[in-house]
């Protein structure tokens, strides 16, 4: 029993002291567990180090850009693997390179490479500054001709918008499709209208009447043939349309001369090799020339990088198809017109007015009031018994006599008149006494003219002195048979803006003549600029029915230095055309002329 106990209590201790041994088993191994681990991570650290200080490339004094810039020359040694440069490192690592030979040229033709390419796109960037600015301008212009034709398509009538409301809604691609295909034939039609200028290739014409000549063009004046109202054969570009043109062609031509050009494009590489900015001083002269069927050309020449280089640019603004803006009916049945007529004296060239009158207003249209407005009292009489004559022979009681006791100022005379009329907004027409008018003119005043919106100032043919025309006075016509528009016969008076049709309303909302200005001459240039201020649509063309007819004329001492010279500059005009007048001044020369060429035949008769 005791022997059993002692073997028990043995058999316990043994268990206690084993599992005491293996508790200390498992704490050593996990010692020496994390003391392994700990080396291997001081070991895997020690190596990343290791490799990093041996991979590492050489300093180099290389822009920081140079490594994503292809290299100049040939591959230098180490990049390709296959050059001294790859060998062990240090620790026995391989790959590492060696320091590259040549740095110092590589970085001076990249910084003149960079410097190139900055220069480049600093121009680019200036161009393109400029073509915004165009554009903007230009995109102002678009919208006000948008609202301009939205405006019109709202007065066009409800009809065709409810017809295009009608559409199915199913109808979208196909009207985007057919856009499509109208800016498609609309450029094919732009493209077709350069091949048919006379660009790079001239035509064939029948005689030298045919030729479309040039314009000539520099910076601030135009050189042209047509001169216009100024009479300039050069001057400054005097109308803004004219200069906004000439302006947007000089500016696109430097955009263009100045805009990098992609290296394999024509003439890029020449580009990318110069650093000249054209500016204006750099335009020598432009040439420009209209074909009115076609479109404008034109030639501008630059100067070059050398005294003897030029550069030229030809640009071509075609012309687009035509297209309907309107379509109206214009009923002028209804439509009276009052010719006011300022008179003083003169009553045999207003008894010729008064027989024109009489045919043309009262038998063959019939729509005229006559509103004569005369001046002081001597003749009088003689211009109311014309005036009964003729209502009492053709019965004709639409007129009105008025008389001012003071001197004589045509626009006084006309504002008076225009003033008189009581019968509501009638259609004006002031006229002269030596004016002549066919009835197509009558319907010619009604048709340019619209209350709050048109005022009509027709340009008159003026009448030389018919007996400079038909060599003496005993071979003048009729005047129904000098009425001939040749440059023989008269000219059109395109500075003279006396005859003018316009309503009442907008005569008198725009303030009527300036009747301070007394005499000849000046009244109607106030009215005609006034008009111009306005917003109101100026129609100014030549009229085949209109005549001004030839008299004498005599300007007055007591008028102001610019009054008179305005006076004798229109009497030079009115009186012969160039060739006539100088065939005048030469007259001894070619009388003489003709007399020793009677003396040489009366000599050699038989020559002769």
């Amino acid at each position: 029993m005791i022997f059993l106990s002692a073997c028990m209590l043995l058999l316990k201790w043994e268990q206690r002291v084993w599992m005491l041994h293996e508790a200390m088993l498992r704490r050593g191994l996990l010692a020496w567990v994390s003391r392994v681990g700990g080396a291997l991570v001081l070991l895997c650290c020690s190596l990343s180090l290791l490799y990093v200080m041996t991979c590492s490339p050489p300093p180099s004094d290389d822009s920081p850009l140079s490594h994503v810039l292809p290299r100049p020359g040939p591959n230098p040694a180490g990049l390709g693997g296959t050059g001294p440069g790859v060998g062990a490192g240090a620790g026995g690592t391989r790959g590492a390179r060696a320091p590259l030979s040549g740095g110092p040229p590589g970085a001076k033709s990249y910084q003149m490479l960079l410097k190139e390419r900055e220069e480049q796109h600093r121009l680019h960037i200036s161009s393109l500054k400029t073509e915004i600015a165009r554009l903007k301008e230009a995109l102002q212009e678009r919208s006000q001709q948008l609202k301009g034709v939205q405006e019109s398509l709202k007065r066009a009538g409800p009809a065709e918008g409810q017809e295009a409301g009608a559409r199915p809604q199913g109808s979208g691609p196909a009207e985007a499709q057919g856009t499509r295909s109208q800016q498609a034939d609309l450029q094919e039609f732009l493209r077709s209208q350069l091949s048919k200028a006379e660009v790079s290739a001239g035509a064939r014409l029948p005689s030298e009447y045919a030729v479309v000549p040039f314009e000539s063009f520099t910076l601030q004046r135009v050189y042209q043939l047509e001169m216009g109202l100024t009479r300039h054969p050069e001057e400054k570009p005097v109308r803004k349309d004219k200069r906004d043109e000439l302006g947007e062609v000089l500016e696109t031509a430097l955009h263009s001369l100045n805009a990098p050009s992609p290296p394999d494009s024509e003439g890029g590489a020449e580009k990318s090799q110069t650093s000249k900015v054209y500016a204006p001083s750099d335009f020598i002269e432009g040439i420009t020339r209209t074909e009115k069927d076609k479109g404008t050309l034109y030639e501008l020449t630059f100067r070059g990088e050398t005294s003897s280089e030029f550069r030229r640019l030809v640009l071509f603004r075609p012309f687009g198809p035509l297209m309907k803006v309107k379509q109206e009916r214009v009923d002028t049945s209804a439509v009276p017109i009052n010719i006011v007529v300022p008179l003083s004296r003169r009553t045999d060239k207003f008894k010729q007015f008064m027989q024109n009158f009489r045919e043309v207003c009262v038998r063959q249209d019939g729509r005229v009031h006559l509103t004569v407005v005369y001046f002081g009292n001597e003749q009088m009489s003689e211009v109311r018994s014309t005036l009964e004559n003729t209502s009492r022979e053709v019965n004709f009681k639409n007129y009105t006599l008025l008389q001012l006791d003071e001197e004589f100022s045509r626009g006084r005379g006309l504002d008076v008149g225009a003033r008189a009329w009581k019968g509501g907004n009638v259609l004006l027409f002031f006229c002269d006494v030596d004016i002549y008018f066919t009835v197509d003119f009558l319907n010619t005043c009604r048709l340019n003219t619209q209350p709050g919106k048109k005022v009509f100032y027709p340009v008159l043919f003026s009448q030389y002195n018919p007996t400079l025309i038909y060599g003496s006075l005993e071979h003048v016509p009729p005047v129904e048979q000098q009425l001939v528009i040749k440059k023989d016969t008269g000219f059109w008076r395109d500075f003279g803006f006396g005859m003018t049709c316009q309503y009442r309303s907008d005569f008198i909302n725009i303030g009527g003549f300036d009747i301070d200005i007394k005499g000849w001459g000046g009244e109607d240039v106030h009215l005609y600029r006034k008009y111009l201020h306005s917003s109101l649509l100026v129609v100014r063309a030549p009229s085949r029915g209109l005549f001004h007819l030839w008299h004498e004329k005599h300007c007055a001492d007591e008028l102001p230095p610019d009054q008179y010279r305005m006076c004798m500059q229109s009497k030079a005009m009115n009186e012969a055309s160039h060739g006539q007048l100088g065939m005048l001044f030469f007259r001894p020369e070619i009388e003489a002329h003709l007399r020793k060429q009677k003396q040489q035949q009366n000599a050699n008769p038989k020559k002769a």
